[in-house]
């Protein structure tokens, strides 16, 4: 079997936890990307942690490229999505959100998205069959019912860098795809909440654009819940 090499932000908790977890085989070698260290760690024997900082792009990427040097990378995933402090809640009001949390919010989840695959291109193109995989969000589609405006922005722009990015890299038969989530169901009592998506059914979407060959192009999936009414 061919050993794959991960590279997966936001591995400490929730989504990037479970995409760490269940995704790469045990033999596959996968750089977790997080600012916190994992509780798991231990217990994963093939995931290097890089501890960075996404909020301060320019040095969270001199220290992924020193770390990763000239290793190939087959599939990149993006997990990265911070919000304002008090979003999806009846206090939020964008009039109010801090200059320093909106500059935080746009470092963190873009700043910090284009250097770094800026930085490990040639990286990719090590791979014969690489993936560029965003976790985008429901709140980058138009016309969604959300109120974030900064978490939002970003999740546009998420999708942006993707479609122009593929153009950048299918020279390189390098797929770019971004798969747009609805809100999660993160914690075990909420495996059985239709409002919310089951990690599993994420896994699975994962698991399907990576196993695809460079003859073909997943551009996006839209996955909010069944019954999720923000859409």
């Amino acid at each position: 079997m061919d050993k794959k090499t991960y590279l997966i932000f936001g591995i400490s908790k929730g989504l990037g936890k479970a995409i760490a977890q269940k995704l790469p085989n045990k033999e596959d070698t996968v750089f977790g990307i997080s600012r916190s260290k994992p509780a798991y760690l231990d217990q994963q024997k093939n995931m290097q942690w890089i501890a960075a900082d996404l909020s301060a792009p320019s040095v969270a990427t001199q220290l992924l490229k020193e770390k990763i040097q000239d290793q190939k990378i087959d599939y990149f995933i993006y997990n990265v999505g911070i919000w304002e402090e008090l979003a999806f809640s009846s206090d939020y009001d964008f009039q109010h959100v801090p200059e320093s949390e909106i500059i935080t919010i746009i470092n963190t989840n873009i700043t910090s998205c284009l250097l770094i695959v800026q930085s490990i291109i040639d990286n990719l193109k090590r791979s014969p069959n690489a993936k560029v995989i965003f976790i985008g969000s429901t709140w980058g589609l138009d016309n969604h019912k959300g109120k974030e405006v900064v978490f939002s922005a970003t999740k546009f722009a998420l999708r942006g860098i993707v479609h122009a990015l593929r153009e950048n890299l299918r020279t390189y038969r390098v797929g770019v795809s971004i798969l747009n989530l609805g809100y999660l169901a993160t914690l075990p009592n909420e495996s059985e909440n239709k409002d919310l998506i089951p990690l599993e059914d994420v896994i699975a979407a994962l698991r399907f654009v990576t196993t695809t060959s460079n003859s073909s192009c997943v551009k996006e999936i839209n996955m909010p819940a069944m019954e999720d009414d923000n859409m």
